[in-house]
């Protein structure tokens, strides 16, 4: 356990090039790992898996689909195919070929969304995936993780290797704070406590990690001890974590990339539902597909800040009496 105690971020690498680099450490001892990509491999970062082991690499062209369908196939013959494009056209695209292709027989194939949530900024609503998760999640037998920056990307790019069965991983786009110190340990199915406290708990993923963190020095300020986990593993979740959670600060707040609906948030109030009901608030994007526009001011207009955790987490707090 780890605690964060500065508001000012040590920048790392986009989890996206965390992915790639991964992917080609991942290479060097896997002969049976190939990569997929749909013409957008210089964004996922795949590419430089490309460029080490051509003879491992396909590029399928924007044909995500059909793609997805090429990886089961592959999966079949033993190979671990790592299959990338952007969330949105990975999962919206191909959500059938994943479904009939991949989860119902259960095959080894991973898939690696990039351009997670609404933080890819410019390029605007058709390429933001704001559903990503909660529709990766209802696949059966599908793990589902978000990393929140390189160090926990690059652990468990690994990890899905060794994994036998289908995971969805979502990538960013922007360079993500670094929220992990090295040799952390990361497991499908696990979590990581990034600091402790007693009045409340902070859930999130991806960017929203450190926006959490920052929340929590806000509170603390107020003389509320925030307590806040990194739920990089969506699927399987660490149910243990959130129920003692939940028993010992009696107040939660989930904080996601996403739409509030169906989301993480709707997983942490099951587990807080069946094992020790307490206050609970929620921040994510509030049924609407976002605007174009700089990452930072998508964040403040659609509520994804560490100022808005804050509020909730005090709203929370306040509903324990």
């Amino acid at each position: 356990m780890t605690t964060q105690s500065t508001l000012t971020p040590t920048l790392g690498k986009a989890t996206r090039d965390a992915y790639g680099e991964a992917l080609v450490a991942l290479g060097a001892s896997r002969p049976n790992v190939v990569v997929l990509d749909a013409d957008l491999a210089c964004s996922t970062k795949s590419q430089k898996f490309g460029d080490k082991y051509p003879e491992r690499f396909f590029n399928l062209g924007i044909q995500e689909a059909n793609m997805v369908s090429v990886a089961a196939g592959l999966a079949s013959c033993g190979k671990i195919p790592f299959v990338s494009s952007f969330a949105s056209f990975l999962i919206c695209k191909s959500y059938d070929q994943a479904r009939m292709g991949i989860s119902n027989p259960r095959l080894n194939v991973k898939l690696v969304g990039s351009h997670g949530g609404i933080s890819l900024g410019e390029d605007g609503a058709s390429q933001m995936s704001i559903e990503d998760v909660a529709l990766a999640v209802s696949l059966p037998h599908f793990a589902v993780l978000v990393p929140s920056d390189e160090v926990s990307c690059s652990a468990l790019v690994p990890a899905m290797a060794d994994h036998n069965g289908p995971v969805f991983m979502r990538t960013g786009r922007p360079k993500a704070p670094i929220v992990h110190d090295k040799g952390t340990s990361f497991r499908i199915g696990g979590s990581v406590t990034v600091r402790d406290g007693s009045d409340v708990t902070l859930c999130a993923y991806g960017l929203m990690v450190w926006e959490s963190l920052v929340a929590a020095e806000m509170l603390a300020a107020k003389g509320i001890s925030a307590r806040v986990i990194d739920l990089y593993s969506l699927k399987p979740l660490d149910e243990a974590a959130i129920a003692r959670a939940a028993r010992e600060t009696g107040a939660m707040v989930c904080a996601e990339e996403h739409q509030v609906k169906g989301g993480m948030g709707s997983l942490v109030a099951q587990v807080v539902a069946e094992n020790h009901p307490v206050p609970m608030r929620f921040v994510g994007v509030e049924d609407t597909y976002a605007e174009s526009g700089q990452p930072e001011e998508l964040h403040e207009k659609y509520g994804l800040t560490a100022a808005h955790i804050a509020a909730q987490a005090e709203k929370a707090v306040a509903a324990k009496s």
